[in-house]
């Protein structure tokens, strides 16, 4: 049996403990923190209250933002906190509740990139038949698929990975990462979780086949538009779609599939800083920052709320 003392709490990776260094990473990770979240929220924003991108393309993006707060928000916070008051402890309610949620949302977004893949496929290599296929029931059908296959995901990972007893409280990443919490295992029911991330992974290869061939078949039509700027538009939308996918499902499996290493170095770090905060960071920019469409409607927002901002304003008599 483990010692209890240790089921009460567990001690998260320092990144220094130099008092400045600390100041620094706080600061670093909260203009992250902000700049990913405001640029997610203004996406929502422009989704929900313009009534000309209420499409299947942006209602995927509104779900992809919300999706990329909350897996930022499971995590980022609690490392600013900590180092903001020079402290290592998470409770070991709130290291489940990260796990839990970090897979949620992480996952979700995964499954739904899949969704987004498939939406470009049928888009561009079926465009008579598009509003048939992707209609406004079938759309929130898949979103919802994506959403309860997600929480599902969290759940079994979740399962699995506190099912064994820990001998140890000390987690050496930055927030409770689950190779790292099964170095802490006592039993053997640790090979519950391992299963699971293998299945997982294998999902997830699924997944990326299916999104390889999407692209094969797009790229195939494309490279048959007459128009250079058609054919321009459509790389432009699938290339970065394509690129973040690649990109999240490498580092996320490098970083569960490989042994995990008893000390913490800066390529573990660098890694899980990829696959946690550079999609969430990304989308906004390469799915709706470059989008003209979306550019016209968060300017159009943008005015409507100076405007208000002045009528209020007038209002007062000083």
């Amino acid at each position: 049996m483990f010692n209890k003392t240790f089921a009460s709490e567990f001690l998260l990776l320092d990144f220094s403990e130099v008092r400045e260094l600390q100041l620094l990473h706080f600061t670093v990770f909260l203009v992250l923190y902000l700049g990913i979240v405001s640029g997610n929220l203004l996406i929502i924003s422009a989704v929900v209250l313009d009534h000309r991108l209420h499409t299947p393309m942006y209602f995927f993006l509104m779900n992809l933002a919300m999706q990329d707060i909350g897996t930022i928000s499971v995590i980022i916070p609690k490392s600013m906190a900590n180092s903001l008051m020079n402290t290592r402890h998470i409770s070991y309610s709130g290291c489940v509740a990260q796990v839990l949620f970090f897979f949620f949302f992480a996952s979700s977004d995964f499954f739904l990139l899949t969704v987004m893949a498939y939406d470009h496929y049928v888009a561009i290599c079926n465009p008579l038949q598009y509003e048939m296929v992707m209609n406004k029931q079938a759309c929130i059908q898949m979103v919802a698929s994506v959403w309860f296959v997600g929480l599902l995901y969290g759940v079994l990972h979740t399962s699995g990975t506190f099912a064994t007893p820990f001998c140890s409280n000390v987690v050496n990443q930055f927030f409770c990462e689950v190779p790292y919490l099964l170095q802490l295992a006592c039993s053997d029911l640790y090979l519950i979780e391992i299963g699971v991330v293998v299945l997982c992974v294998l999902i997830g290869l699924f997944c990326f086949i299916f999104i390889i061939i999407t692209y094969v078949h797009i790229f195939t039509a494309v490279l048959r538009i007459p128009s250079k700027k058609g054919r321009q538009k459509a790389f432009s939308t699938c290339l970065p779609h394509l690129i973040v996918f690649t990109t999240f499902f490498f580092s996320l499996s490098f970083a569960y599939l490989r042994p995990t290493p008893t000390i913490p170095s800066y390529l573990d770090l660098a890694t899980t800083l990829i696959y946690c905060i550079l999609p969430p960071m990304l989308n906004p920019v390469i799915y709706s920052m470059r989008n003209k469409e979306i550019k016209n409607a968060l300017s159009k927002m943008l005015l409507n709320f100076q405007h208000f901002s002045m009528n209020t304003l007038s209002g007062f008599h000083w």
